[in-house]
């Protein structure tokens, strides 16, 4: 039997070397005579570790990592194609304690399938949810969704089935499903993973929903920063279309749904799913005003329903296992796994999938590693606009209530840490030079609020004689973002100044003239 050794195509593996292990891989074996197929897979999520080779043995995936083409030779001459002692080897890969103490449900397939193959997904679950639905009807899913419990996963955690039962109920039977694919979080990149390493999982969950909200067209919205993903989807959009997942007759079934990728152009208010809306109809991403809402009038003027990438790729699991089955796993109100992606200062930056509940020290020290240098200083979660929280939050629970209670968001589930030489005045700065930045201008409290509060930030920073006031102005401002903005964009810049504020208040005030 020809003996299998993975290697990831995704993104990330490319840029820390894997084309060039996989080269010299297949030149080694063609040299020496070996019989191996070396196969470009998705990610496992194991950053830290890659490029990352897995063989498959007689008694599961061996790893090895992380290599770099030089380390090939030495590889093979200790017994690589078994499974050899080196080094480099990490032993079974799914018995790893960073994957053991997950549980994958969307990223069940992460790192042992090819990305574009559909027999790969076929064979490890792949469309069951579909057909699965087809069989109970569009009114049965909806109960299994709501059973479910699952909220979107774009930061806002709306139950999804209400949603659905909005864009349900209107009149108007021309519909529309959008999957906001626009990941601009720092420090986030599961949806990249996702729709690199398992397109079909995405295209899979947009017909279930389309199905049962009667859209006919679905659009896909990708950030222009993400070349790759957006080549991969169309790929999988045409051969999907070919093999009867999608367009006029969809599993036979003899209803019709047509999927096509947009690529935005570098906006960050565009993941807003209103200034998203305006971007596909061509126009310049700018938020809407609501009422009325994307489900009563979204793109051209219609129907929509508009999830993330996340929320799209549960469903394919809630329908073949069942809403209850996706429920067991999460606590409360929080149901289903999360995907949270680690970066910045630790030592085991990768993509965690966990049930709802571990808590933020679990995760930054039991699958981060803890610090990469010195000691954690604070992680911020859930993106530019998330909060600061500090060591002594740790205790805090995995969980959109308990998070929404300390003042902080899940958001999207990135978790970027910073060490003790961070300086967090500095950070709270950065927030509103990024928001500065990146408003659409609509609405003044954030066109303006962000450039005034930058100010103040900067008088503090330089030793402000009258730091008491200015921080009290400062409070103010975001008091004002917060209630007056137009989008989350403005309205949530206060998590990450008043949270820096409150956890460091000497690094405002105690700064001296500079």
């Amino acid at each position: 039997m020809t003996v299998r050794v993975r290697i990831s195509e995704d993104s990330v593996a490319c840029a820390l070397g894997a084309n060039e292990v996989a080269a010299a891989l297949a030149a080694a074996l063609a040299e020496r005579g070996l019989q191996a197929e070396v196969v470009r897979v998705s990610a496992r999520g194991l950053y830290w570790l890659e490029p990352l080779l897995e063989v498959d043995t007689d008694t599961g995936s061996f790893g090895y990592g992380p290599v770099t083409a030089a380390d090939i030779d030495s590889l093979l001459d200790a017994g690589l194609m078994q499974g050899g002692a080196h080094p480099l080897a990490l032993g079974p890969v799914d018995a790893l304690p960073y994957l053991v103490r997950q549980q994958r449900l969307v990223f069940a397939r992460a790192g042992l399938t090819r990305p574009l193959s559909l027999d790969d997904y076929l064979e490890r679950g792949g469309y069951a949810g579909l057909k699965r639905l087809l069989a109970m009807g569009e009114d049965a899913f909806l109960a299994e969704l709501e059973a479910s419990g699952l909220r979107g996963r774009g930061g806002a955690a709306f139950p999804a089935h209400i949603k659905w039962q909005s864009v349900r109920t209107q009149a108007d039977t021309e519909r529309y499903v959008v999957c906001n694919a626009d990941e601009g979080d720092s420090g986030a990149y599961a949806d990249r993973m996702l729709l690199e390493g398992d397109p079909y999982a995405l295209l899979e969950g947009m017909a279930i929903a389309a199905l049962c909200v009667g859209a006919e067209q679905g659009y896909v919205y990708v950030r222009s920063e993400y070349p790759q993903a957006i080549e991969k989807l169309r790929q999988a959009v045409a051969r999907a279309e070919a093999a009867g997942f999608l367009g006029g007759d969809i599993a036979g079934s003899g209803r019709a749904f047509r999927v096509e990728v947009r690529a935005g152009a570098g906006a960050y208010i565009c993941g807003e799913e209103s200034a998203l809306i305006e971007s596909i109809e061509g126009r310049r991403g700018q938020v809407r005003a609501r009422p009325p809402l994307p489900a009563v009038s979204g793109l051209f003027g219609k129907p929509t329903l508009v999830h993330n990438v996340l929320s799209l790729a549960s469903l394919p699991v809630i329908a073949r296992d069942g809403g209850a089955a996706f429920y067991h796993f999460g606590r409360e109100r929080s149901r289903g796994t999360l995907a949270l992606t680690l970066a910045g200062s630790l030592r085991q930056c990768g993509l965690v999938e966990t049930a709802f509940g571990p808590t933020l020290g679990e995760l930054v020290n039991d699958f981060g590693g803890g610090a990469r240098t010195g000691c954690v200083k604070a992680v911020q979660v859930g993106g530019p606009l998330g909060a600061w929280l500090t060591p002594d939050d740790f205790e805090l629970p995995l969980d959109y209530e308990a998070f929404a209670a300390r003042g902080a968001i899940l958001g999207h589930g990135s978790v970027v840490a910073v060490d003790e030489t961070c300086d967090m005045a500095g950070m709270a700065r950065l927030a509103f030079t990024f928001c500065a930045a990146e408003s659409c201008g609509k609405c003044t409290p954030c066109r303006v609020g962000s450039v005034r509060g930058g100010e103040i930030v900067d008088r503090l920073m330089a030793g402000s004689h009258h730091a008491a006031d200015d921080v009290a102005l400062l409070l103010e401002l975001t008091d004002t973002l917060r209630d007056a903005s137009l989008c989350a964009l403005g309205g949530m810049l206060h998590y990450p100044v008043r949270s820096a504020l409150e956890h460091f208040p000497g690094e405002f005030t105690e700064r001296g003239p500079q």
